[in-house]
């Protein structure tokens, strides 16, 4: 199984949180891929303090990664409007992450899971 781990789950990771890491290790160890896309790393950027540049680009450098591809560009902006017409907002990096996951049929792993209400999408429970 290949696991698109969410920025919230990234920080975790990078914050050194234990049952965040040990989720990821058990996962390796069971043989499964990690992997981050274009929005979890700029968003990963967007919050690091520059003395934790290089621990954030070796764990990052370490994932697999997914392009947001016109395909996928295309379904996170259908994905956005058909939940606005259901009256509820998603912002635009949660849908681009949703619509890389759909894409590649990827499972997600995330700490807002409200942010992912997509009953097609695959989200692995976190400790």
């Amino acid at each position: 199984m290949i696991i698109l781990l969410d920025t919230s789950v990234l920080i975790d990771a990078l914050n050194a949180r234990a049952e965040i890491r040990s989720f990821l290790q058990d996962h390796l160890r069971a043989g499964n891929t990690l992997a981050c896309c274009a929005i979890t790393i700029a968003e990963v950027y967007a919050g690091m303090r520059p003395h934790e540049a290089p621990a954030t680009s070796e764990f990052l450098d370490a994932l697999d990664y997914y392009e947001t591809t016109r395909a996928t560009a295309r379904r996170a902006g259908n994905l956005k409007a058909a939940w606005s017409r259901k009256g509820q907002t998603l912002s635009l990096p949660d849908v681009l992450i949703a619509a890389v996951a759909l894409e590649h049929s990827l499972a997600l792993a995330t700490a807002n899971r409200k942010h992912f209400p997509m009953p097609e999408l695959k989200l692995l429970p976190l400790p």
